[in-house]
């Protein structure tokens, strides 16, 4: 019982800080406002892992490979903790298998972000559409890269903007591709948040 309890505080206080690092990567990506209060929160919470790493993984066309390597780090010591909670010491896993669940973790992670994100957006723009939270703000921020290439595609018919629809399909669709890569690659009892 003891040991369930600590992994879903591990999961808890694992999956808190690989989305803040995530949304990291997602605000530098969507080129967002760093001078927004959520970003500048989100920039001082991940300085102190993501500076040494970008010594030695530097930026690349936008691309903050620091935060990507960083947040899979984070997602392989919290499998091995897991797995040493479960079994009562270190596990007797490949390092490549650990690897390749935790990049699939986090790439559901961010796709979870992005789908969130979305509804966020489509709530707000039916309550709130005039607001100026920073925290609306910013979402709109990242979800934009995702929405423009859709909105292009299909323009608003009569006022009524049918992207999100589109985009949540497309998400629906990558999320069954990761769980089922997921289970392929035997990520099935201990997956976090896939």
């Amino acid at each position: 019982m003891l040991a369930y309890t600590l992994i879903t505080v591990l999961q808890v206080a694992s999956t808190f800080y690989l989305t803040v690092v995530l949304l990291r990567f997602l605000l530098q990506l969507a080129r967002a406002d760093f001078y927004n209060p959520i970003s500048q929160f989100v920039v001082k919470i991940t300085n102190p892992l993501l500076r040494p790493l970008r010594r030695l993984i530097p930026g690349w066309g936008g691309i903050d490979g620091a935060s990507l390597v960083l947040a899979v780090l984070i997602q392989t010591l919290t499998y091995i903790l897991i797995l040493i909670t479960l079994n009562g010491g270190l596990p007797n896993v490949n390092p490549v298998t650990l690897l390749t669940w935790s990049a699939l973790t986090v790439l559901g992670l961010i796709i979870k972000i992005y789908f969130w994100s979305v509804v966020a957006i489509v709530v707000v723009s039916w309550i709130a559409p005039q607001s100026h939270h920073p925290a609306i703000q910013l979402v709109a921020q990242i979800t934009e890269p995702v929405m423009r290439p859709i909105r292009n595609l299909i323009p608003p018919i009569g006022g009524l903007d049918l992207s999100p629809i589109v985009v949540f399909l497309l998400l629906s669709v990558l999320t069954e591709v990761v769980q089922r890569m997921a289970l392929a690659a035997g990520l099935g009892g201990i997956g976090v948040g896939l």
